[in-house]
């Protein structure tokens, strides 16, 4: 699945631009004009970045982005800053709202499709559309192919997510809620159980290629991948 890019802004032609050069690098696109229709966007489900313009009617970007980072649930959302003001004082304060980078109007399609990579490869390396890879294991998102030492290996959609997250963080426990939330989204209501079945899926697919004692049960607590030892 494609990563969804949130992006806020109030000019249309601005906003249909980023969208066209977005679709173009293979991300989902999702359109706000404010804060307060952004805000209910993201309640419906988190995006994986957020480019937001400052200067906003109603509540300003900037406001809206330090709104974003008292929630629990919306802290860690990657946000880039898009914005004409280019002074150093500027600057500072984007980043004081712990904007995760800030990128000024007028803007190169091509220097900020590389700064959402960049943002993306650092704050959420799945949704970075690159390939992951531990060991024998490669997974590649934009073809959407999963192989164990040049070998093509099937497995299902949410089995393939669940590798990507698992590969991008190796060597990590994750607990069943926070898989759940984080590759099944935050806005499903299933029971926790439902990750051991995935899990063992998971294990299933990899077994014919000898990788699947690379996904640990770390008991009482949850899941992680191993570098083979």
């Amino acid at each position: 699945m494609s990563s969804t890019i949130l992006v806020v802004e109030d000019e249309p032609a601005i906003r249909e631009l980023l969208k066209v050069n977005l679709v173009d690098a293979g991300y989902r696109v999702k359109e706000a004009a404010d804060a307060e229709s952004a805000q209910s966007l993201v309640n419906e489900a988190l995006p994986d970045l957020l480019l937001l313009d400052w200067m906003l009617p109603g509540q300003s970007g900037l406001a809206w982005a330090k709104q974003l980072r008292a929630d629990a649930r919306t802290r860690d959302i990657p946000i880039i800053i898009v914005t004409a003001r280019s002074e150093e004082a500027d600057r500072v304060a984007g980043l004081e709202a712990w904007a995760d980078d800030y990128v000024t109007k007028p803007f190169s399609p091509r220097e900020l499709k590389a700064r959402i990579k960049a943002v993306l490869r650092r704050r959420a390396p799945e949704a970075a559309q690159e390939a992951l890879s531990i060991g024998p294991i490669l997974l590649d998102p934009v073809t959407h192919r999963v192989s164990v030492n040049g070998r093509d290996v099937t497995m299902g959609p949410t089995e393939f997510r669940l590798l990507r997250y698992l590969l991008a963080r190796p060597e990590r426990v994750h607990t069943r809620s926070q898989l759940l939330d984080q590759v099944w989204g935050d806005h499903v209501y299933i029971e926790e159980r439902t990750v051991d079945v995935h899990i063992r899926r998971l294990r299933v697919a990899l077994e014919p290629y000898g990788a699947d004692g690379l996904i640990e049960t770390v008991r009482g607590s949850g899941y992680r991948l191993c570098a083979p030892r």
